[in-house]
């Protein structure tokens, strides 16, 4: 295991199916999302930073804040300048819209950590979840070829890098629902998220 290991939370969407509304301070259970986040990433790891195109509205937070390096719109900007400002040498890379992101799913991932390993991703069958994933440093100069390149693509960093693929099952036992990936991306998603936390508090432990 590799404990050198941060958090990393990404907010650069244009939130276009929020009408505008910046879902980082959605607030559900009392929580703004970005809180939620924050707080399941710090249970576990060394640090946690928010990457963001307009850090001005980040001003407040307990939480280091960073710009993005490249400018163009897509993950793989905000994934790319989390690894090069974080200290540690992995990151856990999650989107700022999936409120429900379990303390145990990050342990999890977290300890299965290897050296010769670039990514540790959650991963069913082909499909993975690139966006609640831990990144290696040494991921850095890929991307920057891809971001050079114009390759937007997340998805398309795992075929150039050694990846370790976490199957869901092993997921379920710490997250039954699998609701640490539930992204919430319109408004309708807001009620949904709000009745899967109150599963939550009625359940299973975080």
């Amino acid at each position: 295991m590799i404990t050198s290991c941060g958090g990393i939370i990404l907010s650069g969407g244009q939130n276009t199916r929020m009408n505008g509304r910046n879902k980082a301070f959605v607030e559900i259970g009392g929580q703004r999302f970005v809180e939620r986040i924050a707080g399941a990433l710090s249970e576990v790891l060394t640090e946690c930073l928010l990457v963001t195109r307009e850090p001005a509205q980040y001003t407040g937070l307990n939480l280091r804040v960073v710009e993005d390096i490249f400018q163009a719109r897509s993950p793989l900007t905000g994934i790319h300048s989390g690894l090069v400002h974080l200290r540690s040498a992995f990151g856990v890379c999650v989107s700022c819209d999936m409120p429900l992101l379990r303390s145990g799913v990050i342990r999890l991932l977290e300890e299965a950590i290897e050296r010769h390993y670039d990514i540790v991703v959650p991963a069913t069958g082909t499909f993975y979840q690139p966006l609640c994933a831990v990144y290696s440093k040494s991921c850095i100069p890929f991307i920057e070829d891809q971001l050079n390149e114009n390759d937007l693509k997340v998805d398309r960093l795992f075929r150039k890098v050694r990846v370790k693929k976490i199957p869901y099952e092993l997921i379920e036992t710490v997250d039954p629902g699998l609701d640490s990936f539930f992204n919430v991306n319109t408004p309708e998603d807001i009620g949904t998220a709000v009745a899967l936390l109150q599963k939550e508090s009625e359940g299973f432990p975080g």
